[in-house]
């Protein structure tokens, strides 16, 4: 039996908190993750290379979401987001550029936060 291939592997984590601090703090005990603060609102997270594969931000009152949000990788995030949508899910992070490449977060229909990224 062959086993099926999935090309949307998981590619980030984000974790937006009301206390960044505190949650850099817990991740990194619990985890041992090295931490390396870009800014007073975000920080990357590593694995044992040290390269990052997460980040912790603090959510402020405009924010779109608090909580954890896993980012799959896509060829395309308005392509992406728009077949969400079409699916029945709900656009809560509109596009944006980042260091990574282009993000995107919709809410799927029973509420899950799910994070798109392309290169």
């Amino acid at each position: 039996m062959t086993q099926a291939r999935h090309s949307h592997a998981p590619a980030w984590f984000d974790i937006s908190t009301p206390d960044a601090d505190r949650a850099r703090r817990f991740y990194q005990e619990m985890f041992d993750w090295p931490v390396k603060a870009i800014d007073a609102t975000y920080a990357l997270v590593g694995d044992d290379d040290g390269r990052p594969t997460g980040g912790i931000g603090q959510a402020g009152p405009g924010s779109p979401y608090t909580g954890m949000v896993t980012y799959f990788r896509v060829d395309d995030v308005g392509t992406a987001l728009a077949r969400a949508e079409s699916l029945g899910g709900t656009r809560v992070l509109e596009p944006a550029e980042t260091p990574l490449g282009r993000i995107a977060v919709f809410a799927d229909p029973d509420g899950n936060l799910v994070g798109l990224q392309s290169p």
